[in-house]
């Protein structure tokens, strides 16, 4: 029943007013709303909340990604934004810091000012 509803994405973060630039002015999405509870963004169509708790306790893995059409004009301007590429030992990635996966995917990895570990993919 739910795989034909909208999808709600959440994300934590500790200060909406850095996350709200960084979600905003950097990453150029789209803000609806804000509560003093949480930011809403539009991404496409899906509702990202940016949710504010007192102590974000950053995953080890990707918690938001977003499929784009071209990842070295992405990894660039993220770059120019100060938006520094992750690197990961034993993960062969190239001078921007994208990686290709066995299936032909290229991804790089990034974080937000909470430590969230974001991502982009081109298939």
């Amino acid at each position: 029943m739910l795989g034909l509803q909208k999808l709600i994405a959440f994300v934590a973060t500790s200060d909406l007013g850095r996350a709200k630039a960084f979600y905003e002015d950097i990453l150029g999405l789209r803000l609806v709303g804000e509560d003093g509870f949480a930011l809403v963004f539009d991404v496409g169509g899906t509702m990202l909340r940016v949710t504010r708790v007192p102590e974000v306790v950053a995953a080890k893995y990707t918690v938001l990604g977003w499929l784009v059409p071209d990842i070295e004009e992405m990894a660039r301007y993220l770059q120019k934004a100060q938006v520094q590429l992750e690197r990961y030992s034993g993960m062969e990635q190239d001078e921007l810091g994208i990686w290709k996966s066995p299936s032909g995917a290229r991804v790089a990895w990034f974080r937000d000012p909470d430590g969230n570990t974001l991502s982009i993919t081109q298939f």
